[in-house]
Formats: structure tokens, sequence, C-alpha cells
């Protein structure tokens, strides 16, 4: 009896799981359905796979690691200029429709957000979903990176600078090979902490250009995917002691111990002391201010904006720095013609000059163009919400609040706008000054709208002086390094070669004398 009635709720157990089972798959079947034939975005061509569920994107992205974005190029080869690709983006390719998706002026644009968790900074401006909200944050902050603000701390960046070039010289008298990111890269860690904090970590005074915040970057982009996917993997890295997290992100951790110790003077505020902090120029005291509401003003939303300044304004411009250096010492043509045109604002090698004398040298500005062009930074698409909208494009609609995207890549490499577009070609600049070619309307690094990108006067700012002093006073020669070694095959927010990340080696072969 006893057994018979065992065996009887053994199989009334199994067949509540397997109505269980059933019943998860049929909502799962169900969903599919609907999401495939009659969501509001049915009509938008695409592989119904990615229409139906996020796994394909899972797959290509997060066990692949970062190669949904060029799946992506290849759904477009297929179903044209508009896909779906995934159960609730569309993604568009076309240029002409870039600054519909990017929008400016009072054309609202929300962030997606499903995916400001990529960035594992949910306080910071860059992970603001709603578009008033971050107008509002950016507005705390635009005086601060503004042309005339950033020109006042022109004499320390300058000073970072010629610190770089008495290093190069260094390499030339010992005749090391020296990599050009590691070295760009300290240059832009010490000007952006400068910057932001009053103060610099002297990255360009370590014997390997060593750089916490590239290795920052390394750490969080290697998570980003990750992280949009489950989002709850952000708390929890910042929830594990400091030792544990030194494994796991050494470069993130390194960051938080530095910024914890001007935190520290935050947090004494917080607790009613005076603020110790010297200098105006600092992010800390601009986002304290009394007027600024107390939830603006918290621990984490300062570490979180902090830490995103730090690794946006050493990354972007590295990358033009090093890939600059990487195609002009390569062309001989190129080198000799932006030498002549530097030689006359900079007669000699050690001479000075300012921004607003160099952005008017037309070869120099092509050159920077197309570094921009060709540096992948940022590639990761970005998918803006019309939250009042109903666009269209080419006959379909798209509803408001539904996520479009893009990515500099595609921008960058289409041949209709940049013929060759893998060809490092200052003069196509050129050719588009004389013939009205709009071509800038299509340079997106720091992206177009309300959005972009905050920190690109400071950019700039770096990229002419260091350019224009570097190749002034030095012959390069590009070393162990070839095309296939720095061709993307990943999106982990920036650019990444197929192994490792990003390295330009190079010889310093002379210092000019004229």
């Amino acid at each position: 009896m006893n057994t018979y009635l065992s065996l009887s709720n053994i199989e009334l157990d199994v067949s509540l799981y397997g109505i269980v089972l059933v019943a998860i798959a049929s909502v799962f079947v169900i969903r599919g359905f609907y999401r495939i034939y009659f969501h509001p975005l049915a009509e938008i061509p695409g592989p119904k796979l990615t229409a139906a569920t996020y796994l394909y994107e899972f797959y290509y992205d997060v066990i692949c690691g970062g190669r949904f974005l060029f799946q992506i190029g290849k759904m477009h080869e297929k179903y044209g200029p508009i896909v779906r690709i995934n159960p609730r983006e569309i993604h568009i390719i076309d240029p002409s429709f870039y600054h519909e998706i990017y929008a400016s002026g009072s054309r609202k644009r929300d962030k997606e957000a499903s995916v400001v968790s990529t960035y594992g900074v949910p306080h910071s401006m860059a992970a603001t979903v709603k578009h008033d909200h971050h107008r509002y944050r950016r507005g705390l902050l635009s005086d601060f990176f503004s042309k005339r603000s950033v020109q006042s701390m022109s004499p320390a960046i300058e000073a970072r600078i010629e610190r770089l070039m008495e290093r190069l010289e260094g390499f030339h008298e010992n005749g090391r090979v020296v990599n050009i990111c590691s070295a760009f890269g300290a240059l832009t860690s010490d000007i952006i902490t400068h910057y932001c904090y009053g103060k610099h970590w002297g990255f360009l005074d370590d014997e390997e250009f060593r750089s916490d915040i590239r290795t920052a970057t390394d750490d969080f982009t290697t998570f980003s995917h990750a992280t949009r996917f489950f989002p709850f993997l952000t708390g929890l890295l910042r929830s594990l002691p400091t030792r544990v997290m030194a494994l796991l992100m050494p470069g993130k951790a390194v960051l938080f111990e530095f910024e914890s110790s001007i935190f520290q003077h935050f947090s004494a505020v917080i607790k009613g002391k005076v603020i110790t902090l010297t200098g105006d120029h600092n992010i800390v005291k601009r986002l304290h201010s009394p007027e600024i509401p107390a939830e603006e003003r918290t621990l984490s939303r300062l570490q979180d904006e902090g830490f995103t300044f730090l690794v946006a304004g050493t990354e972007t411009t590295m990358r033009a720095l090093s890939f600059t250096a990487y195609h002009v010492y390569q062309d001989r043509a190129i080198l000799d013609r932006l030498r002549s045109e530097l030689r006359e604002v900079l007669p000699t090698p050690n001479s000075k000059a300012t921004w607003s004398t160099l952005e008017k040298l037309p070869y120099l500005n092509a050159v920077i163009n197309e570094a921009l062009r060709l540096s992948n930074a940022a590639i990761i698409r970005l998918p803006r919400v019309a939250p009042d909208e109903t666009l269209q494009y080419k006959g379909h609609v798209i509803p408001p609040g539904t996520p479009m995207s893009t990515s500099t890549y595609f921008v960058h490499r289409n041949p209709a706008i940049y013929p060759d577009p893998q060809k490092f070609d200052p003069e196509r600049w050129i050719k588009a000054a004389k013939t009205g070619d709009p071509l800038h309307r299509y340079l997106v690094p720091f992206t177009k709208g309300s959005r972009i990108c905050i920190g690109m006067n400071l950019a700039f700012l770096e990229m002419y002086l260091a350019i224009a002093y570097y190749i002034r006073r030095f012959d390069l020669e590009i070393c162990d390094t070839d095309p296939e070694s720095i061709r993307v095959t990943r999106e982990r927010v920036n650019g990444y070669p197929e192994h490792g990340g990003l390295q330009i080696k190079a010889r310093v072969k002379a210092v000019l004398q004229d």
C-alpha cells in the first residue's frame, strides 16, 4: 500500500513538473510568435530568430566575445539598410538617418534603459536614461568642458606633452622600442586626471608608461556585454572586497582606490565638515555645489562620473594619437606634406603654437579627421529612443519608444561617403573642402545630437598640440605591428583586434634639429 502511494506521489510530481515545463515552454512559444508576427516591429526586415529572442545577440556578444556588431553588418547585406536586431531594437545603417537617431535641439532622445548597464557606472551621465535628466546633469559640467575652459588649462596640458617629448628623446638615446599606445595612453591619463581632479598620477614618468586607467578600461569593456545582459553583476562586483575586485578587475580597483582619497574630502563635506580640495578646476567641487540637489551629490554618483571621465578621456584621444603615428610614419608623402605645413607655425622642432593657430592648418585638420575616422573608439551601437515621435524610414514606421541604433564603425566605413574607406587618406578632406562635400556631417567619433561627447574640446586640444609637436620633432619607424594585428574584429565598447588589446610599436629613429 505504501509502495503504491509512493509511486502515485512520484507520478504526481512528474506530472506536475511536466505541466510546469509545458507551461513555461508555451509562454516562450507564444511570446516568440507574438514578437515575430504581431509586434509593432513585425514588418521590419531581419532574421526571425532575432525578432523572437535575445539569445542570438547573447551568443555573439557574450559567448563569442563581442562579435554581434559584425553579424549586424551581415544582416544588412541580406535584408537592406534597416533591420530588426532583437525583439525591441532596430538598426539603420544608412548614414542619412544618423541625425534622426541622434537628434539635437529640442527633440528628445532617451537612452534605451536595458543597455545602460553596459557601462557599469549606473549613476553617471553616460548611464542616464531620460533626456531631461541627462540635460540637467550635462548642464552642471558644460562650462567645465567648454572651449574657453579647456584653453585656460592649456599650459598644464602642454607641460605633460613636453614631458612625453622628453621621454621619446630618451627612447631614441637608448634605442628601445616604444609602445606608442602606452606612451599616448600615459599622456592622456595624466591630462584627464589633472583636468578633472587637479593632480596627475605621473604615468608619463613610469618606465613602461603604466596606465591603470587603460587597464581599467580593458577590465570594464571585458565585462561590458555580460553586465548588459545581467545588470546585477555591476552591483555584485561593487560589493566585493577590494582584494577580490583587484583579482577580477585590477585596473578598476586601483582607480577606485585613487578616487577614494579624493572622495574622503567629499565624505567630510557630507558630514558637515569643510572641503579642503584646492583649485577651482575640479570635478568634485563642481558637482558639490549646494545648489545641486542632495540626490545628485552622492558618493556613488561622483565615483561613477569620475570613472567615466577618466576612461573616456584616456582611450579615445590615445587611439587618435596612436593611429596618426601608425599611418603618417608609414607614408612618406603624407609625413613630408604634414611636416612642411607645420614648419609654417613651428619654425624649429622645439617651437610652440596655440590650439587656435594649429586648428587653422588644413592638412593637419585632414590628418586628425582621418585618425578619428579609423581609430575605432566607441564603435558600440548606442540605442536612442524617441519617446514622443513617430519616425519613418523608407516607408517603415518606427513607433515612439522604439530603440534605434547605428554604429560609428559603419558610418566611418561607408564607401559611398568615404571611397576606399580602409585607406588613410587626408586628401579626401582637402578635396571635400574645395568642393563643399559635407564630409564633416558624417564624421561622428564623438556621436552627434544632444548627447554628443562633453569632453570633445579637451580631446581636440590634446590632439592638435601633441600631433603637431611629435610630428615636428621626431622620425618614428613603426615596427612589430602589421595591419592584421590592429584590425578590429571585436566590439567591447571600443574596437579590439582578434587577440589582446591595441598595441602599436615604434623606434624613435631621429630627433630633428631643423
